[in-house]
């Protein structure tokens, strides 16, 4: 099995957020794939399952809010023994351009609150992740900027990265990190 992350906060008031783009990404793939999202509040998440030939995906969206998120990337890696080598996470990183992905196989959190929680759970900063743009930003905080609604505008763009993703996110899985950064980044 396969565990897809997307990060992001729960709740109305942050579903078209520039922090919820790993929300954004999983309900994307969710709703290609005519999936529904279920809570279990022992995992911390709302998950769903996609069979894609041979693999199983669980995708997931942390319920802990973004800062707390390895909470809940550790309860499904433990729950279903999935080892770290197929885990991605999936989050929005405010040095990207709008519209711009990468692909990164460790690293540090670079600031990002919700990665520095996965790599503390997760005991190790060798985590495949996946960052999608959200920049770049104006002069606010970045606490600010992260909470803000994309535009309109700004959501046409977002379309086609979240399809630029999917595709991505199945070259890493099948052909390897360093294929998916030679594709995508």
């Amino acid at each position: 099995m396969k565990l897809i992350a997307g990060l992001g906060n729960i709740g109305n008031k942050y579903i078209f957020t520039r922090h919820n783009i790993g929300f954004m990404l999983a309900d994307s793939i969710a709703l290609n794939s005519g999936l529904t999202f279920r809570e279990n509040s022992r995992l911390k998440c709302l998950m769903t399952n996609l069979r894609n030939g041979y693999d199983d995906y669980l995708i997931i969206k942390p319920t802990t809010f973004m800062n707390l998120s390895g909470e809940a990337v550790r309860a499904v890696m433990d729950y279903y023994k999935i080892p770290v080598e197929d885990i991605l996470i999936v989050y929005d990183d405010l040095s990207l351009n709008l519209g711009k992905i990468r692909f990164r196989a460790n690293g540090s959190d670079g600031g990002h609150n919700g990665m520095k929680s996965v790599i503390q759970h997760m005991g190790t900063s060798d985590i495949a992740r996946l960052k999608i743009g959200i920049g770049p930003q104006p002069s606010l905080p970045s606490e600010v900027f992260v909470l803000q609604n994309f535009s309109q505008e700004e959501l046409e763009t977002i379309k086609t990265v979240l399809s630029t993703a999917k595709n991505g996110i199945n070259c890493f899985f099948k052909e390897g990190i360093a294929e998916a950064q030679n594709k995508f980044n």
